[in-house]
């Protein structure tokens, strides 16, 4: 008799054992399958929530088929402590395991609402805009001046918002100043900060938190400023009429203000060099200008002729070589162009049209030269 209770025994025990496996198997397979989602969605992992709740939030939009096996799944991936607070984007047919990944992996946000402090060479603005999970686009919500008019309250509403993304985005060609004006404007950051020297801030977009001090976002604007100018002055090329890599800098803000197109950019580089190369003053506007307003924003007018003859520091047209500080903060494509200018013979530019958009005539010769600019002149004669 035991001897047959032991084998029924044995049997239950290789059954179960088998179904258990089955089990595991299914389990498994449900974890890594493609996922019932039909349309990506956004899932917001809010801060100190636990992975019941986001399993459960994962089921009710239709994400998973079943919050127990998420659950179970993180668990023996040991990710169930590693959620990280934000808003992610879940593409359609995520696999429970892609979803595990996405809410633990940590980094910015994917998904949700951003703020966007732009910080322009003409103007600032405040952006607010929503991703569409759909189409995975960003769709503005509201856009206002910070420095005019009433706060729009869809900002008010998001910048309260614990799952909200905020960036500051700098655009080639502005000034130091204007960049720590605007930061002031910027109410989720704290604290005061000197003006940077001019061209030491690198124009790029940078992420920001509630309570991150002024000071702060300046250093890394000036550290990702450094690390750029230091690669390109190592991959510079030989001869360029430059002594340091401050020089370079200061080449590069003039072609950034100067430069009516990205395609350009070298072109321009090489009237400079050419210039400089030859003991010929650049005799170039926007270092006039910066002589005039200390780029404490822009001219808001054309300059008088009698500002072209007076004597400043940073007036290439009676000054030799290049001015004492750069003129603007230039971007990455500038500074490269400063160091690798195109080869050419050209020593004169001026625009094609009144649009600076549509770039500039470039010329080798005095006559070439003149040629272009009674074009241009013409063009000014026909719009008055």
């Amino acid at each position: 008799m035991w001897r047959h209770i032991a084998s029924n025994a044995l049997t239950f025990l290789v059954v179960a054992i088998f179904l258990f496996g089955g089990v595991l198997l299914w389990g498994q397979n449900q974890y890594q399958s493609d996922g019932p989602l039909a349309q990506a969605i956004c899932v917001e992992v809010p801060r100190g929530t636990n992975m019941k709740r986001v399993s459960e939030d994962l089921a009710q939009q239709g994400a998973i088929s079943n919050p127990s096996i998420f659950r179970l799944g993180a668990d023996y991936t040991d990710r169930t402590q590693s959620l990280k607070a934000g808003s992610y984007l879940v593409p359609e047919r995520a696999s429970m395991a892609e979803i595990v990944d996405i809410v633990t992996k940590g980094g910015a946000s994917t998904c949700g609402t951003e703020v966007v402090y732009r910080i322009g060479v003409t103007a600032a603005t405040v952006q607010v805009r929503e991703i569409d999970p759909a189409t995975g686009r960003y769709e503005e919500k509201a856009s206002f001046d910070p420095g005019e008019g009433d706060v729009p309250a869809e900002y008010l509403q998001v910048r309260e918002r614990g799952d909200t993304r905020f960036r500051v985005a700098l655009a080639e060609g502005v000034t130091s100043w204007q960049v720590v004006h605007e930061l002031g404007q910027i109410d989720v950051l704290e604290g005061e900060v000197a003006v940077p020297d001019e061209g030491s801030l690198a124009p790029d977009s940078y992420e920001i938190s509630p309570g991150d001090s002024r000071a702060d976002v300046i250093a890394r604007m000036q550290t990702a400023q450094e690390v750029i100018l230091a690669q390109a002055w190592q991959d510079r090329d030989d001869g360029l009429p430059l002594k340091t890599p401050e020089e370079a800098l200061i080449l590069a803000s003039i072609i950034e203000k100067e430069t009516g197109g990205p395609d350009e950019r070298f072109d321009v580089a090489s009237v400079f060099v050419n210039r400089l190369d030859r003991g010929m003053r650049l005799q170039t506007d926007p270092t006039v200008i910066y002589g005039i307003t200390k780029g404490e924003g822009p001219l808001g007018r054309g300059l008088r002729q009698s500002e072209l003859r007076k004597e400043t520091p940073w007036n290439t047209y009676v000054i030799p070589g290049l001015p004492p500080t750069p003129i603007a903060n230039p971007g990455r494509a500038s500074i490269e162009a400063a160091l690798n200018p195109a080869n050419t013979d050209y020593i004169y530019f001026v625009a094609k049209t009144l649009d600076p958009r549509d770039g500039h005539n470039f010329a080798e010769t005095l006559d070439q030269h003149n040629a272009n600019v009674a074009a241009y002149r013409k063009l000014e004669a026909e719009r008055n």
